[in-house]
């Protein structure tokens, strides 16, 4: 009787195990305070990242008049070109993390005859407004002070002078060896 009554729930409590389990796997669209206590305890998700990375220092560098090669060393290969646009590429950048925002940059670059003609590109960020955007931990504000100043020196306490052994006339003995030397001094 008793085997019976354990073999009737064991399918019963393995379903609803299983049940919790895949609800666990599901995404959630809840407030950003919901979303970190979830990020805490959801499965790993890995980093999305497509698209170039265009900082403001690589858009400072491409003029107008300038040829799609030149363009293409400097800013990369364009995520989308378009057959029926030839004369327009599209820089795309998104990046998905979990725990995070979504960030997504786009701006596009258009040509006549082979040459820049426009850029229409919205505020984009600095290489290190960029870094600090997308590093998981806080980086410094302020650079470490290295040195100390003339007047911080002579504000140090004055160390103490260790004293030298006096000679006391006994002599002292190495170590002392039960075997022969492996160097033999040849004359």
């Amino acid at each position: 009787m008793h085997i019976t009554v354990f073999s009737r729930f064991l399918p019963l409590s393995a379903s609803v195990l299983a049940a919790l389990a895949l609800g666990g796997c599901s995404s959630f669209n809840e407030p950003a305070s919901v979303k970190g206590f979830l990020a805490f305890i959801a499965p790993y998700k890995p980093d999305i990242i497509q698209g170039n990375v265009v900082t403001t220092e690589q858009m400072a560098q491409v003029k107008e008049g300038m040829s799609r090669v030149q363009v293409k060393e400097i800013l990369g290969s364009p995520l989308i070109t378009d057959p029926f646009h030839a004369d327009r590429w599209d820089y795309v950048f998104t990046l998905k993390r979990q725990g995070f925002d979504d960030q997504r940059r786009a701006f596009t670059v258009l040509f006549d005859k082979d040459k820049v003609q426009k850029i229409d590109a919205p505020a984009l960020p600095s290489e290190d407004e960029f870094v600090a955007q997308i590093s998981r931990r806080k980086l410094p504000t302020s650079t470490p002070k290295l040195e100390l100043t003339d007047a911080e020196k002579a504000a140090l306490p004055v160390p103490v002078a260790v004293a030298a052994p006096a000679a006391s006339g006994v002599e002292v003995a190495g170590v002392t060896r039960s075997y022969p030397p492996l160097e033999t001094a040849t004359p």
